[in-house]
C-alpha cells in the first residue's frame, strides 16, 4: 500500500510517504513520526485529520474508492433529509398538476402564431399555482435564463430609471445587458438611459441591510437580487435572506419592484422567492425546471402587471402567442421529474463538497452546510486542476466522452471560462457539468446530475487520476 500527499504550493515539491512500515516521514516537516499502520481505513482517517489540520492534500491510490465510500457513508443522513424535501415539493407539484386537471389532451401542441394553446395556457397557470404568484410565463422562446431576465429588465425599466443589485455584481452574462461590458450603442440598458448600482454583500456573504436604506434612491425603481452565487466565492442567498431583505425593502419604499434571479434554486428549498414577497423571478428550463429533458425556454412569474410587461419585451406589445411546436408532453413531464432531479443534484453536490474537502481543498458550501442552489464550488488553486477536473466530468459524461475540455471564449463572458458538459442538450448543465473561469484562486463550479452516482463515478476517476499524477 502506498500513500501520498501533496503539500501546499510552498511545499509543492515534497512529498511524505506512508508504506507499509511503522514509520510514517514527512520531509518537508524534517522529523520522523512513529506510528503504527494498523489497517487501511485506520491509516486513511488518521491522513484526513493531518490533512485537515496542516492543509495538505491526501491522496491514497490504492483506497480512493474507499475514501469515497467512507464520504458517502458520512452523508447517508444528509441524503435522507433531502429525500424529504424532495417528497414535500413533489406533493406540492402533483397537487398543481391535479388543481389544474392535466390530461393527455393537454399534450398537443400549437404552431405558427399558437394562439389558443390549452396546453400552454394551463402550464402557465401551474407554474403561478407553485410561485403562489398571480401570474407566470413559460416560454420555448426564452433560450437562457439570461435572456428571461433581460426581458423582465427591458419590460419593466424606462430611460432615467434606476435598479440596483442588493447581492453584489450580477452573473456575468448580464454585464452587456447592463452596458458595463460590450459595446457602446448595442442596445444595452445603458444606451437606454437606464442606471445600474451594485450593492456588495457583507464579507459573510450576507446582503447588507444596516446599507441599504442609504443606498436607495428616489430614482431606484427595481431592487435585484440574484440567489445563486455565480461565478463568485461566496454563499447562495438562501429563501429566509430573500425574505428578510425583500421586507426591509419594502418598509423603506413599498413601491419598489423586487426582482430576483431563482437560476438553480427552483425545488432546492421548500418555498421560492415569490412565497416570501418577491414581485417577479426568472429561470431557465435547462437548469431545474426542465427536468433535463425539455429542449430550451425559460420562465417568468410574478405580478401579473409585471409578467405582462415582460411578455412584451419577448414578442411585442399586443401580441400573444409563442408556439409550443411539439414540446408540450415533455414541457409538462421535466417539470413533473424536477423535484427528484434537483434531490439528485443536491445529493451530489455534498459528496463532492466531502470528498474534496477531504482532500484538503476549500468548497463552498461545507457538505452539512444549508442549501439553496445546486451550486458546488471548489477551489482548485491551479488552472492544470481546473482542467483536469472537467476532463474527469467529460469523461464520464454520456456525450462527447472522448472530447477534451479546453478554456476558450464564451458569448456572454469576458474571460476564457472551461466547460465540461457531455450533455444530451446543449447548456444543460442540470445533466451534469462542471466549469469555471480560469482566474485566480481557480474555481471549479459543478451542477447537476440526475444521480449522485454519477458524480461518485466522476470523483473516482479524478481522484485517481489526481494520484498518479503526484506518483
Amino acid at each position: 500500500m502506498l500513500t501520498a500527499f501533496l503539500c501546499d504550493s510552498s511545499y509543492a515539491s515534497h512529498f511524505c510517504v506512508v508504506r507499509d512500515s511503522n514509520i510514517v516521514r514527512f520531509p518537508f516537516r524534517s522529523h520522523v513520526i512513529p506510528r503504527k499502520v494498523l489497517s487501511v481505513r485506520y491509516t486513511l482517517s488518521i491522513l484526513t485529520k493531518l490533512c485537515c489540520s496542516n492543509k495538505i492534500r491526501v491522496v491514497d491510490k490504492a483506497d480512493s474508492h474507499l475514501l469515497i465510500q467512507k464520504a458517502v457513508e458520512s452523508l447517508y443522513p444528509i441524503f435522507q433529509s433531502r429525500d424529504q424535501i424532495t417528497k414535500r415539493n413533489l406533493f406540492r407539484l402533483l397537487e398543481a398538476f391535479r388543481q389544474h386537471r392535466v390530461s393527455p389532451s393537454m399534450f398537443w401542441s400549437a404552431n405558427g402564431y399558437g394562439h389558443g394553446d390549452l396546453g400552454r395556457e394551463t402550464l402557465d397557470q401551474i407554474y403561478a399555482s407553485l410561485f403562489d404568484c398571480e401570474s407566470a410565463l413559460v416560454r420555448l422562446q426564452f433560450f437562457s435564463g439570461t435572456h428571461a431576465i433581460a426581458c423582465c429588465l427591458y419590460g419593466i425599466l424606462r430611460p432615467g430609471d434606476e435598479w440596483v443589485s442588493l447581492t453584489g455584481p450580477p452573473y456575468e452574462t448580464l454585464e452587456q445587458v447592463i452596458g458595463l461590458t460590450g459595446n457602446q450603442g448595442n442596445g444595452s440598458l445603458k444606451d437606454f438611459q437606464i442606471g445600474f448600482r451594485q450593492l456588495d454583500l457583507r464579507a459573510n456573504g450576507e446582503i447588507d441591510l444596516d446599507a441599504v436604506s442609504g443606498f436607495i434612491r428616489k430614482e431606484t425603481k427595481l431592487v435585484f437580487f440574484q440567489r445563486s452565487c455565480g461565478y463568485a466565492w461566496r454563499k447562495s442567498t438562501t429563501i429566509r435572506q430573500l425574505a428578510k431583505a425583500i421586507a426591509h425593502v419594502k418598509q423603506i419604499r413599498p413601491d419598489i419592484i423586487c426582482f430576483v434571479d431563482n437560476c438553480y434554486g427552483e425545488w432546492v428549498e421548500e418555498m421560492e422567492p415569490t412565497h416570501v414577497g418577491a414581485d417577479i423571478i426568472a429561470g431557465s428550463l435547462i437548469k431545474n425546471c426542465g427536468g433535463t429533458i425539455v429542449p430550451s425556454g425559460g420562465y417568468i412569474a410574478g405580478r401579473m402587471q409585471l409578467v405582462e410587461l415582460a411578455k412584451s419585451r419577448l414578442s411585442a406589445p399586443g401580441i400573444q402567442g409563442g408556439a409550443t411546436l411539439d414540446h408540450l408532453r415533455t414541457l409538462y413531464q421535466g417539470l413533473f421529474l424536477s423535484p427528484q432531479f434537483v434531490g439528485e443534484a443536491i445529493k451530489g453536490a455534498c459528496l463532492i463538497s466531502q470528498v474534496m474537502k477531504s482532500l484538503g481543498f476549500p468548497v463552498q458550501p461545507l457538505p452539512h452546510d444549508y442549501r439553496t442552489d445546486i451550486i458546488q464550488s471548489v477551489q482548485l488553486g491551479n488552472s492544470h486542476l481546473v482542467s483536469s477536473f472537467c476532463e474527469s466530468v467529460q469523461r464520464m459524461s454520456p456525450v462527447n466522452s472522448y472530447v477534451q475540455p479546453i478554456a476558450g471564449n464564451t458569448p456572454g463572458y469576458e474571460e476564457q471560462v472551461i466547460f465540461a458538459n457531455g450533455t444530451f442538450i446543449d447548456g444543460s448543465t442540470s445533466e451534469l457539468s462542471a466549469d469555471g473561469p480560469l482566474r485566480s484562486p481557480f474555481c471549479i463550479f459543478t451542477q447537476g446530475g440526475t444521480s449522485w452516482l454519477h458524480w461518485q463515478l466522476v470523483l473516482e476517476d479524478f481522484v485517481s487520476r489526481y494520484n498518479e499524477n503526484l506518483s
